[in-house]
């Protein structure tokens, strides 16, 4: 097959690293793989793994902004010369833009629905969901049938998989060496990986961290990501006087290192469609925190392996971060088991195949 991927852009994130994945899987079993995008920091990791690259300039969050009509014209001809079979879009831009493909061409197009979305007029409208919808939750499934009405018999459940040879446990005598990276000290660590977006919840984290000091008053708090919540957030920070000890940093190219220096890795979205980064803590072996909604239920099983907690509680919050901080072995325990979960359940092999399968559905149905 010649596979096409559309994202608005490379960024470090979790499209970007399913689109990786689904890339350089789909490749290595001989298929031929592009990606038409804007640039990103992860640019160079297509290149490195071979995949085609065809830049587009479709970095925007409207659907009606004329870079959706400039992506369309210039990509128009790289589809026809490529022969491309099947077109796999990742975003609501993307969505529409796959859609004037497929009415320019007849090519197929699917979307992968990673998370939950407004019910915006637009997208009643013009759903552009194309010829199958990919699920990554039993949730999103569940929300696109019902609050978009799309024809269950379109959907389809492919859970997220990642590369578990990534995740072998690190030398613990690295682990001083590297908190100094982050600005850390030797003191207990709670971390998040996530954009810093409302939906995400970082302000019921940082709200628990201000109890949790009053129990480990070394403990520090570290936040990878970038969003517009960031001010917001130092202004909460200030105004909680624990500027000491919470840290932010950027993105995390490599989050294996970051989570070699965190004792537990918390989740408090508000809503979620699986949590990439949650199931890499899992992977890795940390005990783990998570809000009792969408497809972070799919992951956690609570006191089993990890702990939920009702979203928008932060002195719930706080008591769960406090529990597996002050009980080594409890913490353990629940990390290994939350790392056997990820490895049984969630392989990339997995999700490779069946989305493979997804594609030689589209392009041998009739409807």
């Amino acid at each position: 097959m010649n596979i096409l991927y559309l994202s608005n852009h490379l960024n470090v994130g979790g499209i970007t690293s399913y689109i990786l994945s689904l890339a350089k899987g789909l490749k290595s079993r001989g298929h031929n793989v592009f990606v038409a995008s804007s640039s990103g920091d992860c640019l160079s990791k297509f290149i490195q793994g071979g995949i085609s690259y065809i830049p587009i300039p479709i970095k925007t969050k409207s659907e009606i902004d004329l870079k959706v009509l400039f992506s369309f014209f210039k990509l128009l001809k790289y589809i026809k010369e490529k022969n491309i079979d099947i077109i796999h879009v990742n975003t609501r831009v993307t969505q529409v833009l796959g859609c004037l493909f497929h009415r320019a061409t007849g090519k197929p197009y699917i979307s992968t629905c990673h998370g939950f979305f407004k019910p915006k007029f637009s997208r009643w409208l013009f759903p552009c969901w194309g010829k199958r919808v990919i699920a990554i939750s039993q949730q999103v499934s569940e929300h696109l049938r019902d609050d978009f009405k799309v024809d269950e018999a379109k959907i389809r459940l492919v859970h997220n998989g990642i590369d578990l040879n990534r995740f072998s446990i690190q030398n613990s005598n690295t682990k001083l060496a590297t908190k100094e990276k982050f600005g850390l000290n030797n003191a207990k660590v709670v971390g998040i990986i996530a954009r810093l977006s409302e939906v995400k919840g970082h302000i019921y984290l940082i709200e628990a961290m201000k109890k949790v000091l009053v129990k480990i008053p070394d403990a520090q708090l570290l936040i990878i990501g970038e969003g517009k919540e960031k001010k917001k957030l130092l202004d909460l920070i200030k105004r909680l006087d624990i500027e000491k000890n919470v840290f932010f940093v950027p993105s995390a190219n490599d989050t294996i290192q970051a989570f070699l220096v965190m004792d537990v890795f918390v989740m408090p979205s508000l809503k979620e469609g699986l949590g990439l980064s949650l199931m890499e803590a899992m992977a890795y072996g940390l005990a783990v925190v998570g809000s009792n909604i969408g497809g972070i239920k799919t992951l956690i099983q609570n006191g089993e392996n990890g702990l939920l907690v009702e979203p928008a509680d932060s002195n719930a919050l706080s008591r769960a971060i406090l529990e597996l901080l002050q009980d080594n072995f409890k913490a353990k325990a629940l990390g290994e088991k939350a790392r056997i979960f990820i490895h049984k359940n969630f392989s990339l092999e997995e999700m490779i195949l069946k989305t493979e399968k997804v594609y030689l559905e589209c392009l041998n149905a009739k409807h």
